[in-house]
């Protein structure tokens, strides 16, 4: 459970490069967006996980909140809580710090584009990435197109595949809305996400170790 939760919220080598534009640095956006989604595990209702984005002059802040807590009769058996700031131009992760407690286990998660890579601090471990990479911003589709994404929790930079599995018909706030399932694999993790036809990601799904589902519902 708590190793696939760490996972998840971050977020086979194989690899399909998908036609999928980027979302990030559209001038036609607003200038603020956001996903609020309910959290449910089964039927259970154990959180939320909110996202806002804001465009300021040429590049996006992005700002999450988390929150779990799991309940056994009248104990609370796992709780999570996470707080990511992200700066990102056009397609690029250019500044991030996160925080991160994980049924009392700590993370911290510092990091910033100097000229050629991007430099990290990530508890205590300092690394040198890549000069463009992407977190797992679910709301960006540009996401599906990258081979390796970076686990906004652990600094980890994770290898991942796409696929497109299927096109469906979901129902999010009470409308039947036409989408495209991605399935999405990385370590400890495999994970449906739907966007709509204009490429709105409305809706995530995975099952936990335990057979359980985790599912995002958009409010």
């Amino acid at each position: 459970m708590n190793v696939f939760i760490r996972a998840a919220l971050l977020l086979s080598v194989s690899y399909l490069a998908l036609p999928v534009p980027g979302i990030a640095g559209d001038p036609e956006r607003p200038e603020e967006r956001e996903w609020n989604f309910r959290v449910f595990l089964d039927n259970q209702e154990i959180g939320y996980h909110n996202f806002e984005l804001i465009n300021e002059e040429g590049r996006q802040r992005v700002v999450t909140e988390a929150e779990f807590r799991v309940k056994f009769l009248f104990f609370t058996a796992y709780r999570y809580e996470h707080v990511n700031e992200e700066t990102w131009e056009g397609d690029c992760l250019k500044e991030i710090e996160s925080r991160t407690d994980d049924n009392g286990r700590r993370f911290a998660v510092r990091g910033l584009q100097q000229q050629d890579r991007f430099a990290l601090d990530a508890s205590k471990a300092s690394v040198g990435l890549p000069d463009c990479i992407k977190t797992f911003a679910y709301w960006n589709p540009a996401i599906l197109e990258e081979s390796s994404l970076l686990n906004s929790q652990t600094g980890e930079l994770l290898p991942v595949s796409v696929d497109v599995v299927a096109d469906e018909v979901l129902e999010v706030r009470g409308e039947q809305v036409p989408a495209t399932r991605y399935r999405l694999l990385a370590k400890n993790l495999e994970l449906d996400i739907w966007y709509s036809n204009d490429l709105e990601w409305i809706a995530l799904e995975s099952t936990v170790r335990d057979g359980r589902k985790l599912r995002y519902e958009l409010t």
